[in-house]
């Protein structure tokens, strides 16, 4: 018995192959759905593009015979578009509000004994689906068990001896393990834990010490093992994808600032540093603000700003701080210059990026789509590191084994040129770790 899977306008505008996702079943989307998606369509905006293209779809399937009849597709299912009457009713429910009316098509369908499921990335709409006795669900496409999520690094105990010829030799062989490329293992001797070792694979049966190089970047040295490991693929060419993970206050930000204007200012890796940053308000958003698209920016990026004012502080103790104007002055020559440049991931479509060291920030709030399309803008010579707080996720529809920057850990993490750490302890201040811990 096939089912019918009945598609809310934001599974659509989240995932535009979304039509296509549900094989040998019938895909239903109600009339209202399709206007709502001509409100997206002109648009700018990720949302805009993937209402467009799902109206392309639509209208390349009508080709092939009448929606309101159902249009087989290259899956196997059926697609058909629902035109809900005056008379649809839907209990309890005002039939003047659209997403009723959406649900109200498919309880019509529940009513006369189909299988039917709603799916919804809306929490809410999926309760009142539930509450009619619909089947619900989310659309799970391109999600992952975040409880699983790779850390990056994993514990180990072997006799004392490995350690002895990790250090005398800095390579030893990793029997017994299975390593992922860019993992990094803390070997621990079974006799005494205290005797130990840093480690990280450079294929799956040969782990290497940590490069002495690598121990700090732009005057910054590593607080703990997690932000030690991080240093070592920021500030290593060969990994051109870095992702780092964490609550507030691990380092991430300031660690990839720290890496990037080491490379390009110091050792002159890359011609220039890239920061962007999506914008997901909390309150109005970006076009609500004062000024040219510049000065918007300037407000949007002010924690990059923050962290490139500490860091370009000649010192990070009071004796050695300098004055708030000269390290004004810095940050502004470092954009005067070009050294830095700031920009919202809006504009980077499109775009080839070469010889760059590229910094996307807050990537928790980017569907897997966007951060595949950021990742495809890279040209030769480009590096790029994402980073984010899977637990502070300001887009509605997105969640922490849905977003763009656990996805990639997860479908990456066997590539050799991708790394990634997950950082667990705040070291920003007392106070941040107590906020992130208990708040």
């Amino acid at each position: 018995m096939r089912k019918y899977f009945v598609l809310d306008t934001n599974v659509l505008l989240h995932n535009a192959d979304s039509i296509s996702s549900f094989s040998d079943n019938y895909v239903v989307l109600p009339m209202s759905v399709i206007e709502e998606l001509d409100k997206f369509k002109s648009r700018s905006d990720e949302l805009g593009r993937n209402a467009r293209k799902v109206i392309r779809d639509l209208d390349h399937l009508r080709c092939h015979g009448r929606l309101a009849e159902g249009v087989e597709m290259e899956n196997g299912g059926i697609l058909k578009i629902v035109t809900e009457g005056d008379d649809i009713v839907c209990p309890g429910l005002n039939m003047k509000v659209a997403d009723n009316r959406i649900l109200a098509v498919a309880y019509t369908l529940f009513k006369q004994g189909e299988k039917v499921i709603f799916v919804s990335k809306d929490i809410n709409a999926r309760l009142k689906a539930d509450a009619l006795g619909i089947g619900v669900m989310d659309f799970e496409k391109q999600k992952i068990n975040f409880d699983e999520l790779f850390s990056g690094y994993r514990e180990q105990l072997v006799p004392g001896k490995i350690i002895d010829i990790l250090y005398e030799k800095r390579e030893v062989e990793a029997e017994g393990l299975e390593l992922l490329p860019n993992e990094f293992v803390l070997l621990q001797d079974e006799a005494d834990p205290k005797h130990s070792a840093l480690a990280r694979a450079i294929n799956e049966k040969k782990l290497v010490r940590l490069n002495p190089q690598y121990d700090s970047a732009w005057q910054i040295r590593s607080r703990s093992k997690e932000q030690r490991m991080c240093l070592e693929l920021l500030l290593d060419p060969s990994v051109q994808l870095v992702t780092l993970v964490g609550q507030a206050g691990t380092g991430k930000t300031l660690l990839a600032l720290a890496a990037a204007l080491e490379e390009v200012i110091i050792n002159k890796r890359y011609e220039k540093i890239l920061v962007s940053r999506p914008i997901i308000p909390l309150g109005k958003d970006l076009g609500y603000m004062p000024g040219d698209k510049d000065e918007k920016l300037s407000h949007w990026m002010q924690p990059i700003f923050d962290n490139l004012t500490f860091l370009m502080a000649s010192g990070h103790s009071p004796k050695n701080r300098q004055d708030d104007e000269t390290v004004r002055n810095k940050v502004d020559k470092l954009l005067k210059d070009h050294i830095v440049e700031m920009e919202a991931l809006t504009y980077i479509r499109g775009r080839s990026i070469s010889g760059q060291f590229v910094i996307v920030d807050e990537a928790q709030n980017l569907t897997p789509h966007e951060v595949k399309t950021i990742i495809s803008r890279a040209g030769e010579g480009t590096k790029m590191v994402l980073t984010g707080d899977p637990y502070q996720i300001d887009n509605p529809y997105l969640d922490s084994s849905s977003n763009g920057l656990t996805y990639t850990v997860e479908r990456l993490k066997e590539l050799p040129i991708h790394g990634h750490i997950t950082l667990k302890k705040s070291e920003r201040s007392q106070l941040s770790g107590v906020a992130a811990d208990y708040l």
